[in-house]
This record gives structure tokens, sequence and C-alpha cells, in this order.
């Protein structure tokens, strides 16, 4: 069989089984089909994942983080610190709420945010930190939460990529302050767009419930009430209805990632991508739930750009990504100050790193081939 006769791989595509499918035809039929009793049992089934915590969820994972600064006091004047190597709504959610966004570097071998150059970023005006688990990876968060409570500081964790990652043995969004999880359609678990909020007790619930569907507080029959300026962000019982069937497999995704991350790694090792100097994510696995295998291209000894390098492996039937270009070296960001040499480490990955597929339907036979094909690159390429 030739390459060109077996069939493309995309770099994700998610698994929603037919009794999800059947379950969403259910919702569609029973009439109720907006916000209802489907979103109700996955809210509670999200807070038993996240050991009792009330969780309230959203449309998308962008709108958590922006209700999670609101929740967490952050205004005009005020700034957050966080990372610029991410999907820049993580940056844009600041500017929404009218205060500063403020970046720190990277660590280059973990790729999130470098707690030491975190720390020294914090001022007087500092209200909040919006660290970023890239690829599923969390930071450290017992130096993370060390960091917040010297300085008082709110933490509102990004943890889009993070659902079904671990930090010591416990879940994430089962520890810390308020933690944002995305159920976007390329995520671990998908209710094909959407996302939760983790709060801390039910008063933050409750804001969170009026910041989600325009400040609405409603009693009895006919009582409403408008305290607090809302936003249109309620999550489908559609959309519900896949984040149930999605969440009692978790489990299983989390491993079958864990076991094809294995296999990229022997796949690469002694290989003429790594040979050449192609970096490879940091090997935990431990705590990450890999949401993502993201290699690094030596592109000053390639004789191609990035996007050769895409098109090559479109060429032999696998897809790609990029995630993500450095957040300040966007237009909007170079606007307000921010240029490059500011954040070397994060400017560096996000010229150079692509997104490999990843995703539980994938053999390790689909990693041999991807590790196959990008040392074929690197060798035909290589300068």
């Amino acid at each position: 069989m030739t390459e060109s006769s077996v069939p493309f791989l995309p770099f994700v595509r998610p698994e929603i089984d037919e009794e999800t499918i059947q379950g969403v035809a259910d919702v569609l039929r029973s009439g109720w089909i907006t916000t209802g009793p489907q979103n109700q049992q996955f809210e509670a089934a999200l807070s038993a994942f996240c050991g009792g915590r009330p969780v309230r969820t959203f449309n998308s994972g962008t709108a958590t983080l922006e209700i999670g600064l609101r929740i967490a006091g952050v205004k005009a004047g005020d700034e957050v610190i966080t990372t610029p190597a991410s999907w820049v709504s993580t940056s844009n959610v600041i500017l929404e709420t009218g205060a500063t966004p403020v970046f720190a570097d990277i660590d280059p071998t973990t790729r999130n945010i470098d707690l030491d150059l975190l720390e020294k970023a914090i001022t007087p005006r500092t209200k909040a930190i919006i660290p970023v688990y890239l690829s599923g990876l969390p930071v450290n968060m017992d130096r993370l939460y060390d960091i917040a409570r010297a300085h008082k500081l709110r933490v509102i964790e990004d943890a889009a990529q993070a659902f079904g990652s671990t930090w010591n043995g416990e879940r994430i969004g089962k520890l810390g302050d308020i933690v944002s999880f995305s159920f976007h359609a390329n995520k671990n678990l998908t209710s094909i767009e959407g996302g939760a909020l983790v709060l801390n007790n039910e008063d933050e619930a409750i804001l969170a419930q009026k910041y989600r569907l325009q400040g609405i507080t409603r009693t009895g029959f006919d009582g409403m009430d408008c305290d607090v300026l809302g936003g249109k962000y309620n999550l489908t019982d559609v959309a519900a209805r896949v984040g149930l069937g999605q969440l009692p497999h978790i489990e299983r995704f989390t491993a079958q990632r864990k076991k094809l991350a294995r296999a990229y790694f022997a796949g690469f090792e002694g290989g003429a991508g790594v040979g050449l100097g192609v970096g490879l994510p940091l090997a935990d696995f431990e705590n990450s739930n890999w949401h993502m295998f993201q290699i690094t291209l030596p592109l000053e000894k390639l004789s191609l750009d990035r996007a050769g390098f895409m098109a090559q492996l479109k060429e032999r039937g696998i897809g790609s990504g990029v995630h993500y270009p450095a957040i300040h070296l966007f237009s909007l960001y170079r606007a307000l100050g921010f240029k490059e040499g500011m954040f070397p480490h994060a400017e560096r990955f996000g010229a150079t790193t692509v997104t490999l597929p990843l995703f539980t339907q994938m053999s390790e036979d689909d990693v041999t081939r991807v590790c196959r094909a990008v040392n074929e690159i690197c060798e035909q390429y290589g300068k």
C-alpha cells in the first residue's frame, strides 16, 4: 500500500459514541433544546468530577475566562499576568474587563509560564494571574499558589486544555481557585462548543449564573431583577447532552492519549528529526492529559519554512496545526506597546511549533507513520 492510498490523518477528530448521538436526538425530540435538565445533569456530573465543587457551564471556554475574571473582581486599572504562549482569547478577555494584560515569558522546557518571571512581573496593580496549562500540562501548582497567597492574588486557571490532567494525583479542577475548562470540538472532552467554571462557593456560582444570562435573577413565577451587567453565555441542552456522553469515557480517553504520546517519543528516538534538532515536549506522563503533541522545528537547519513543512506532511496524507503564535506579536497587542524580542522563548516557540495528530481513534501504527514522515522531511530538506 502506498502512502497516497492511506486515508488522510487529521490532527484531531472527536470521538462521539452512538449512545450520545441517540441522546442528542432524544433531546431534539423533547422540545427542550436550550439550557434545561440536561445542563443541570452535566453541571452535577462535572461537580462530582471536581470533588463536589460548584460548577457552572457556559457556551465557550472564552466566556468562562472572562466571567472568571469578573467574579474575581478584575476591573479597569488592574493588571493580570499571563503567558504570551496561548490562544489569544487568554489575554483578550483581560482587555474585555478593562484591565491590562502583563506577559511573563515561558519556560522553554515546560512551555508554560515561567513562575519566577511571573513573580517578578507582579506590581501593586496586579489583581490576578491566568496560568495556561499548554497541551494539558499543568504548571507547578504548589509554587503557583505559594506566589498567589504571598501577594494576595486571585488565580483563574486557564485549564482549557487540561480536563483530565492532574497535579500530584489530584484532578485539575478539584484544587485551587477559579478553574476554567473548554469543551470545544478539539478538546479531550467536547460538548461541540462550551466550557465550565469551577468555583469556590455558592455565592460565586450564583454570580456566575447571573453573568451568563444578562445579570437576571428570577424569583417565584413572575419575579425578575437585573443587578449586574451580564451577557448571553448559556450552554444548550443539546451541547450538554454531548458532554454528558463524553464524561464517562474521560479516563479511557486520557489513557489512550498517554499511550499514543509514549509511541511518539519511541518513534522519534534516534530518528533524523531529533538528530537535526526537532524539539519534543516534556515527557510528563504523571500530570498531563496529552491534549496535543507539539514539536518545534529547527528552521535554521531546514531548507523550507514551517508552512512548507506542513505542506509536506499534507502531501503524505497527514494533517497538522499551529498552536500558538506569540500573542504579543499580533497587531492588536503591538498597538499596546508590545514588540518583538520582549519574550524570546515564547516567540521562538510560537514561530517554530507544529501540532501533530493526536486523538483517541488513532493507533500506534498511525503514530509510526507520522514519525516516519517527519523524519523523511527532515532528511530531505535538512541543510
